[in-house]
């Protein structure tokens, strides 16, 4: 089983992939060795970056991720604001103090390899990492993945049997359909049994205070996003839009140049303040990774703002059905864009919330697991191909439309009655085989689609 707190964590943009994953790698291989009594013999540490981390590292600030981690930081508790300052200060004095511990020497230029060469064994997301002796002898080495959303596993673990955990839960669903049955036999909507499973290890108000520390973490993450001005780094010189829109909008609710499709610019603001909050570095929720960041924050924000009856303990609801629609791909398929390009993070989204705002505004369990089937089925084969590796075009205005078009799954599911011809389970095997049948080019590589094409447009 896959938590909910395992699906939506707290962290840095630009990429739960290629920034938090590799930090939190990072940062496991320095504590090991810390661990492993060898720290007082390293002089030199090396991180060598494989596949789709070498092709796109650059863009994604993986090589500030690796450095921040290397010395002891990670992704929940780190100061954004501070993040930029601890890696300049590392390149610029050349010195790396290993786990917050031990000073190493360390030149980012040489002792991070953006290794585009060499093919990964296991996961196109690769990290090799290796500290080394006085006389420059090899004396520790890990190979780590970065596997979607801030998932990181040792890569000799991947493909190996999961690991159970003590706590059994009342409610294993492995499939939606496991999902509908179990919820029919217990006369339990979606949202009860996730609270369930979450309750079984730990009391149920700390599991409340955490989702409600979630809702407020993306809440803010619009916030922000609506009111920095300025542009985003990495060289494509992208204004933030979020706040001449938000003025904008603000502006024509008090008069009368409110358009019929208000809501819907609402919406896509929601989004775009988000991912342009990621792109900078900010502080974001993977949900379920940063590359779609804005898509459950934006629609929790239009059920909380638009609509009726919304209440803290629906936002709770929200969350805890969008993360058994999350987990279900997760654990069946792929979230990371590396593996099964963007519907893998867009497509994921997407579907998570649509299933969430089925739920709260009244739909039973079978039109919230059409409503998530909708959400996925149609951002089946999107590709992932950032312009320069950065999560910015076309990233940021594809989220706010897969907000609009997670509203648009649930309003269509709740018209009918749950029943329909392809059921989450099949959409979900569908994605999985769309994108091991996907060109690797067109999966977070850079290496083709708009990525490549931006010149002749």
């Amino acid at each position: 089983m896959i938590g909910t707190f395992e699906l939506f964590k707290v962290g840095i943009g630009p990429s739960s992939s290629h920034t938090v994953g590799p930090m939190k790698a990072a940062a496991a291989f320095a504590d090991a060795v810390g661990a492993s009594g060898l720290l007082p013999r390293v002089a030199r540490v090396r991180v060598d970056l494989l596949g789709s981390l070498a092709w796109t590292g650059r863009g994604h600030g993986t090589d500030k991720a690796v450095i921040l981690g290397l010395a002891g930081e990670l992704p929940d508790t780190i100061d954004p604001d501070k993040a930029d300052a601890v890696a300049a200060a590392v390149r610029n004095d050349r010195v790396l103090r290993l786990a917050n511990r031990h000073p190493v020497s360390f030149d980012a230029d040489t002792d991070i390899v953006f290794d585009g060469l060499t093919a990964p064994t296991h996961h196109p997301n690769t990290l090799v990492l290796t500290v080394f002796d006085s006389d420059n002898a090899a004396i520790h080495s890990e190979r780590w993945c970065s596997i979607g959303g801030g998932f990181v596993a040792p890569e000799r673990d991947l493909g190996q049997p999961p690991v159970v955990s003590d706590v059994p839960v009342p409610y294993p669903f492995r499939s939606g359909q496991d999902l509908l049955v179990m919820g029919a036999a217990a006369q339990l909507s979606i949202s009860d049994m996730v609270m369930a499973n979450e309750v079984s290890g730990q009391p149920r108000k700390d599991v409340e205070q955490h989702l409600d520390r979630i809702i407020m973490a993306m809440m803010g993450c619009i916030e922000r996003g609506m009111i920095v001005e300025g542009e985003l780094p990495g060289g494509l010189h992208v204004r933030r839009r979020a706040p001449a829109l938000y003025r904008k909008l603000t502006a024509a609710s008090g008069s009368n140049n409110r358009t019929q499709h208000e809501v819907m610019d609402w919406v896509s603001l929601y989004a775009i303040a988000v991912n342009e909050e990621n792109a900078a570095g900010g502080r974001v929720v993977t949900a379920p990774t940063n590359g779609a960041a804005g898509i459950v924050p934006a629609t929790l924000r239009y059920f909380r703002d638009h609509c009726r009856d919304s209440d803290a303990e629906g936002m709770r609801r929200f969350l805890l059905t969008a993360s058994a629609i999350g987990a279900l791909f997760k654990m069946n398929a792929s979230i990371s864009g590396a593996e099964v390009g963007c519907q893998g993070e867009v497509g994921v989204a997407c579907s998570m919330a649509a299933a969430g705002l089925a739920a709260v505004l009244g739909g039973t369990n079978a039109q919230v697991e059409n409503a998530a089937e909708i959400g996925m089925e149609h951002h089946l084969g999107m590709t992932c191909d950032p312009i320069g590796g950065l999560v910015q075009v076309p990233c940021i205005e594809r989220n706010a439309f897969g907000a609009i078009k997670a509203i648009s799954a649930a309003s269509l599911a709740l018209q009918g009655d749950g029943t329909h011809i392809v059921s989450l389970d099949k959409v979900i095997a569908t994605m999985r085989e769309t994108g091991r049948d996907m060109q690797s080019k067109y999966k977070e590589t850079s290496l083709g689609g708009l990525a490549v094409n931006l010149a002749e447009c």
